[in-house]
């Protein structure tokens, strides 16, 4: 047997698949975030990301790889940010506020239309938690997707609410600030990503992140009535 047959035959696939399944997850979560900012900007007056070809859903005009890294593994990413020229709406602060809560608002439409769709899964699958404890089949594959979608969104949008910039979050808040710290907050915009790193490598942010995040799930669910499998669960097949 040759050394690449050996290594083909240690390589776990259930792993693999389970893996991609993550990755895609994430490019749909990011692509669809992004696309949105776009179209919101576009909404309200602003064509700067529509003729920059941002308008679109198509992953590769919007994927940023550390982002997209940081997302399949820890559940908060991020991907390019989306131009947008705050001068072109009519109401610069306002514009700028609704065009940021459009990103996070499309994610958090995504984990609902996943909960719709696992409510839907075990309404008609009575043996549904046998077949994921088990961890075979295309049953266990179909429900570990938009489990994960639903995860990965609902983290996508309590971490981009953080008022931090440059996430959404600082652009929302500014539109309580008074003009003179909005400026202060945009002239010390470019240091956000160093303590926003900081405060994620450090763990900082790991509890509050993670109650927002169920909280946010939980919440979704009762509006589903759906019975939103305890994480343990998955601990048990994986």
């Amino acid at each position: 047997m040759s050394a690449l047959q050996q290594w083909a035959q240690g390589i776990d696939l259930q792993w693999v698949i389970t893996q991609a399944t993550v990755i895609l997850a994430a490019v749909i979560s990011l692509t669809v975030h992004e696309c949105s900012h776009a179209l919101a900007a576009k909404l309200l007056g602003d064509d700067t990301a529509q003729r920059l070809g941002r308008l679109s859903l198509n992953p590769l005009r919007h994927l940023s790889v550390s982002g997209l890294l940081m997302l399949a593994i820890v559940h908060f990413g991020w991907a390019k940010p989306v131009p947008v020229d705050m001068r072109r709406f009519k109401n610069p602060k306002t514009g700028m506020a609704l065009t940021s809560l459009a990103g996070p608002g499309s994610n958090v439409l995504l984990a609902l239309v996943s909960c719709l769709v696992l409510q839907c899964f075990f309404a008609f699958d009575k043996n549904s938690i046998s077949a994921l404890i088990a961890g075979e089949g295309a049953r266990f594959y179909f429900f570990y997707f938009f489990y994960i979608l639903a995860t990965l969104n609902a983290g996508l949008a309590v971490f981009n609410l953080i008022p931090i910039s440059p996430l959404d979050g600082s652009k929302i808040l500014a539109i309580v600030l008074p003009d003179k710290a909005y400026l202060w907050l945009m002239r010390y915009e470019r240091y956000g990503m160093f303590a926003l790193m900081l405060l994620l490598f450090t763990g900082v942010l790991d509890v509050p992140l993670d109650f927002l995040r169920t909280g946010l799930l939980r919440g979704l669910s009762l509006l589903t009535h759906l019975p939103f499998p305890d994480p343990n669960i998955l601990r048990q097949i994986f």
